[in-house]
């Protein structure tokens, strides 16, 4: 008998999903597990899998189509099951589908013909024809920060064929398909939109020029390869668009997951493959050294490109995605969400005993960043309405304290997270801080290490910076500013005496934080420093 697929509450705040993508037509046969669509809420894009077996009969949501929750995705039964009865007539039985099938393959021609100008018809057999990616749930076109393969180079499943930059990252992306490299759609430091020709691969000699062109290519004319090669040339030599490959690690996908798994710092990694690449043995076979450590220690102090002062001269950077985004953003939440200001000193006498005596054990080195991250996520677990979001007509209360760690690269900054920080301990919060930290330089994060922050924490204590205000990541509610530790005379006891005061500055969104529940989150936070031990407590 068939069954009636409705389209799936993927988030508490979504009413309606849309079908980025089908992974099955109308006639295919399903199993259980097998993934159905791809479904784009109002937070990400997330698979859809199938929880019965059968055909896949009747499709209610077209591809690049939204539809409210509840209503109906999709109808799978027997093969030639009447399903009249479900779709009210609107539509036939899968038996004598072709039509249906005809008008779907149609109806997905017509969406994507507004990003890749072709037909079926123009494509040469063998030929593989690579679409700009999505990389993230909220990316809508990418740049090629780098080629890693020029045309007529040779290209295998699993090489490096470019450096995507999306609105939060700049991430590999690598083939899928054996074959020549025969065209690239986008030129390196260009963009496009998602879904268009990033470029075309197959046999050697194999004639492409009739393969239509992306809409963003159309900006520009045409240039001859050796034009293009000169361009490229001048791009590299050009300061604002430095991109070294050695800042860059060469790693397999499955060693990248597993050293991820492991907790493996890549970039201490000796590659055994070719080029030097990291490959699964290298992971396999890793043993860690003390000069693991050392490259994180320098990490925090990223920083914007330098640039050169030439006297009267004027230049110009073209901004990032990352930079675009980033500015977007940060104005979208300091003019839409009310901010207001807290602020409090702490002694740090105590802390920096406590530190010291940690750091005395074996194999054990904590920051003072590590402390105020774990004394944060303890004090948020005392102080809900803190680590709560705001959406219009509710506040949503998080139920994991998920804290993000504010790290300045070249392009701007970025906010790793660290998932359920209140249950990690000092040891764990620094070697995901320095692990993140550096890849984050390197531009190693992935897009979904980036989301999910219920509080962020922003420190620019080590540039000897007292104190500073932050404007809130949304969508949280508040961030916490870290400014450094200073000497300074403080009355103790009735006596003058040198205390070590560090300045935190809470910003919040009065929409949801009052002022008294800001100020009793720092008073709670305050406690937790100036006293380590009353966080076993």
């Amino acid at each position: 008998m068939a069954e009636v697929i409705t389209m799936p509450r993927l988030s508490d705040t979504m009413t309606e999903g849309k079908v980025a993508k089908w992974h099955k037509n109308v006639g295919d046969k399903v199993k259980e597990g097998d993934i159905l669509a791809e479904i784009e809420t109002d937070k990400a894009v997330q698979d859809f899998e199938s929880e019965i077996n059968g055909t896949l009969l009747y499709i209610g949501v077209e591809e690049g189509s939204a539809a409210a929750v509840d209503s109906v995705l999709a109808i799978i039964g027997n093969e030639g099951e009447d399903i009249s009865g479900l779709t009210g007539g609107a539509a036939a039985p899968a038996a004598g589908g072709s039509e249906e099938k005809k008008s779907e393959e149609e109806s997905k021609t017509e969406n994507s013909a507004t990003s890749v100008e072709q037909t079926s018809a123009e494509v040469p057999a063998g030929v593989e024809i690579i679409t700009m990616p999505r990389l993230s749930d909220t990316m809508t076109e990418g740049k090629v920060a780098k080629w890693h393969k020029n045309v007529g180079d040779t290209v295998k499943e699993g090489d490096l064929l470019a450096e995507i930059e999306t609105d939060k990252a700049v991430q590999d992306f690598e083939s899928e398909f054996n074959g020549v490299l025969l065209k690239q759609g986008v030129e390196e430091g260009g963009a496009a939109p998602v879904d268009s020709v990033l470029a075309i691969i197959g046999p050697e000699g194999t004639d492409v020029s009739a393969v239509g062109a992306p809409k963003a290519a159309a900006q520009s004319t045409e240039k001859p390869a050796e034009q293009k090669t000169e361009a490229k040339a001048e791009e590299k030599a050009a300061p604002a668009v430095s991109s070294s490959s050695s800042d860059r690690v060469a790693i397999s996908p499955l060693a990248k997951k597993m050293a991820q798994d492991k907790g493996v710092d890549i970039n201490s990694v000796n590659g055994s493959g070719e080029n030097g690449r990291i490959v699964k043995k290298d992971i396999e076979n890793y043993q860690p050294s003390q000069a693991q450590a050392q490259p994180a220690a320098s990490a925090p102090a990223a920083a914007q490109v330098a640039l050169s002062f030439v006297q009267g001269e004027d230049t110009e950077t073209p901004n990032s995605q990352v930079r675009n985004i980033i500015a977007k953003r940060l104005a979208e939440s300091k003019f839409s969400a009310p901010h207001y200001y807290l602020m409090v000193e702490i002694n740090m006498d105590k802390a920096i005993e406590a530190r010291k005596e940690i750091n005395s054990l074996p194999d054990t080195k904590i920051s003072f960043n590590d402390m105020i991250i774990k004394a944060t996520a303890v004090a948020l677990r005392k102080h809900p309405q803190v680590n709560s979001s705001w959406a219009g007509d509710k506040v949503i209360h998080r139920g994991n304290i998920n804290v993000g760690v504010a790290v300045a690269i070249p392009d701007g900054l970025v906010v790793p997270v660290l998932k359920n920080t209140d249950q990690m301990n000092y040891t764990q919060i620094s070697a995901a801080v320095k692990d993140m930290a550096t890849r984050a330089k390197n531009k190693g994060l992935k897009a979904n290490e980036m989301e999910g922050s219920t509080f962020s924490v922003s420190n620019l204590g080590m540039f000897g910076i007292e104190t500073f205000t932050s404007i809130i990541n949304q969508p949280n509610s508040a961030i916490l500013s870290v400014g450094a530790i200073i000497e300074k005379p403080i009355v103790k006891d009735g006596q003058i005496v040198v205390g070590n005061i560090m300045k935190l500055s809470l910003a919040c969104d009065h929409r949801v934080v009052d002022g008294a529940t800001g100020a009793q989150f720092l008073q709670t936070l305050k406690t937790y420093l100036e006293s380590p031990l009353t966080l076993l407590l």
